[in-house]
């Protein structure tokens, strides 16, 4: 199948063209020809897989041809709501790009920043919203933003939003939405309460699902390594270093750890910057920026703001903490690999995350290379803690060069 059969109009074609599209992938193939026939549907479909674009471009050319080139007053008809900043920018950006060679008009909106921009394009008028949950009701409330002419609403990356607790703003946001609009949900996992708000309120929807969850890409090479917990700090500096790594994405659990492990890598001379939700959205979109331009080397970063991060030469995934939620695993490892570039994945598995491990190698069911030969392995649990042993000088070799037997404090410390 290619774009051309699908009956898209000449407009959107020479856009999608443009971008190097010829066929669409397994999510389009089955969402735009259902979309097209405004039903709603439910789609599950992994990062990477094409979903922006599986009910971007129908959405596309279904307004462009109902509303053509008329100039008139502007009114919303297609809303889409996402949990975080950078997916809202990340999907303004596509619908731009699709939407081209039309006189569509796109805004996004998201909190975090001033309101005064967003409200003087809203005044303008725009027949496309993307827009994140708290920001779009505050400005439904404040007046400027009215959904009466809505027809389509896609709600995005839905189990993010129900694990970030915007549900019930989810719930609001519906009621202020005509009955007779067509409704797309996209999720990367299908758990139980996604379904359930889906039956809620949309009608006979179509369900789409490729590329199950717990699959991962043959592309991506993937690797673990034992290690204490102390010192995967170490651990990491010394990847970097003896791999010379560069152009690395760090999962992190939380915002406080993120922060930890660049301040670890500044001291010894690795360009990192991170990215998390205490940062300002000015912030964020700089650091994602010089990462993109591969200004800084690496970037550290927890589970939630890394859902926007779309860059498709990715070379490096590292996951520092691992994930108590095993699809998790599979979403953090397909930001690399995408494309069809090559891409790797490394994990750090403490002594407290073995049943991460386990739960995450039932769900994907692939044999994972252990890396043994490093500097920092678990200690064996037979030997007496007071002892602490020189793990560092007995796997000297493994590093590609001796190190010094004295293992002092102060050379610990220049890694922390």
């Amino acid at each position: 199948m290619t774009f051309e059969e699908l009956g898209l109009h000449r407009s959107l074609l020479k856009a999608v063209t443009e971008e190097g599209y010829s066929e669409p992938t397994p999510i389009q193939q089955k969402a735009i020809p259902i979309i097209l026939k405004e039903k709603d549907l439910v789609g599950c479909a992994q990062t990477g897989t094409g979903k922006t674009a599986a009910f971007a471009i129908p959405i596309i050319h279904y307004l462009h041809s109902v509303i053509g080139s008329s100039k008139r007053t502007k009114q919303i008809r297609c809303l889409v709501v996402t949990p975080t900043r950078e997916l809202a920018i990340q999907i303004g950006e596509s619908f731009d790009t699709y939407s081209k060679y039309t006189n569509l008009r796109q805004i996004t909106v998201y909190g975090g920043v001033s309101q005064i921009n967003q409200v003087n394009q809203l005044k303008k008028g725009a027949d496309i919203l993307i827009a994140t949950p708290g920001r779009l009701l505050d400005l439904h409330k404040q007046n400027f933003i009215n959904l009466d002419h809505l027809h389509h609403l896609v709600l995005d990356e839905a189990d993010l939003m129900l694990d970030m607790g915007f549900i019930n703003d989810v719930r609001k946001i519906i009621k202020l939405t005509p009955e007779n609009r067509q409704t797309l949900l996209f999720s990367a996992t299908m758990p139980m309460a996604i379904r359930e708000l889906a039956d809620s309120f949309l009608k006979k929807p179509e369900y789409v699902s490729v590329t199950p969850v717990s699959s991962t890409a043959e592309i991506i090479k993937q690797q673990v390594y034992f290690v204490e917990k102390e010192s995967k700090r170490s651990l990491l500096y010394h990847l970097i270093r003896n791999e010379n790594l560069s152009n690395v994405l760090v999962f992190v659990r939380t915002k406080h750890g993120a922060d930890n492990v660049v301040k670890s890598l500044k001291k010894n001379g690795v360009n990192a910057e991170a990215i998390h939700g205490d940062k300002s959205q000015t912030a964020r979109q700089r650091v994602l920026e010089s990462f993109k331009n591969k200004e800084v080397s690496v970037l550290v970063a927890t589970d939630i703001a890394a859902r926007g991060i779309d860059i498709e030469s990715l070379p490096y995934v590292v996951n520092f903490d691992l994930p108590n939620i095993p699809e998790t695993y599979v979403h953090r490892i397909g930001r690399t690999g995408r494309a069809g570039n090559n891409g790797i994945s490394i994990s750090f598995c403490g002594k407290d995350e073995e049943v991460y491990w386990k739960d995450i190698l039932k769900l994907i069911k692939v044999d994972v290379k252990v890396i043994k030969e490093h500097p920092y392995p678990w200690k064996d649990k037979e030997v007496n803690p007071e002892a602490k042993p020189d793990f560092r000088n007995k796997n000297k070799n493994a590093a590609g060069k001796s190190r010094k037997s004295d293992n002092s404090k102060k050379n610990k410390k220049r890694w922390y």
